[in-house]
């Protein structure tokens, strides 16, 4: 029998779900535009909702596919950003000042219709409002997000120290928590898998 622990292992969406989520906002409409460009960059690249939100247009290097970060504690670093994400900010650019309207350019590069920069709280009502449109039953939250961007590298073979480097986790601990993730679908595949197995994958925490 498999021991039981207590873990605090994060929700993560499948490949399937992520796609119905980030193709979820119009593309007719400037708003739609944004927000797409929002999800794509932060699948994309992983970022936490704060450096979404404070992101600004000189920090994305489109030639090199690299954008710069200010993380916690104002350290920088540097992320690789997917052609996906890149294509979604560049049609969102297109429409950008008809949001702004008559307002004064922003300095970030989401901005809402007042000309400020996008707020934490709008975000994350918007990825709950996608979400459900698309017909997904998980408490989607922004960190969502984030979470299935280091789960899905990491099955697909992605090395732990570059998705720790990619997350700015400044402690190793903090980015293992995804092979824990990785633990619990190894098990549970084999309990349900194998003709003679009864594991007990039960566990407590919050998933």
């Amino acid at each position: 029998m498999r021991p039981k622990y207590r873990r605090n292992v994060p929700e993560v969406l499948s490949a399937d779900e992520v796609s119905r989520l980030l193709e979820s906002p119009s593309a007719d409409t400037p708003e739609g535009l944004r927000d797409r460009a929002m999800l794509e960059l932060m699948y994309s690249s992983g970022l936490r909702v704060s450096e979404l939100c404070g992101l600004k247009e000189s920090d994305i290097d489109a030639s090199e596919r690299i954008i710069r970060i200010t993380g916690k504690g104002a350290k920088t670093r540097l992320v690789p950003v997917g052609e996906y994400a890149l294509s979604a900010i560049a049609d969102y650019k297109a429409v950008r000042r008809s949001i702004l309207g008559d307002f004064r350019d922003a300095d970030e590069l989401f901005v809402t219709k007042r000309g400020g920069k996008m707020s934490r709280k709008t975000f994350w009502f918007n990825i709950k409002k996608y979400a459900r449109s698309v017909g997904i039953e998980k408490n989607v939250k922004p960190h969502i997000l984030r979470h299935s961007f280091a789960t899905h590298l990491l099955r697909n073979g992605a090395n732990l120290m570059s998705i720790r480097e990619m997350l700015g986790h400044s402690d190793l601990a903090t980015t293992q928590i995804y092979t824990a993730l990785m633990t619990d679908e190894i098990y549970s595949q084999h309990a349900k898998k194998h003709p003679r197995s009864k594991m007990d994958i039960a566990g407590d925490g919050d998933f």
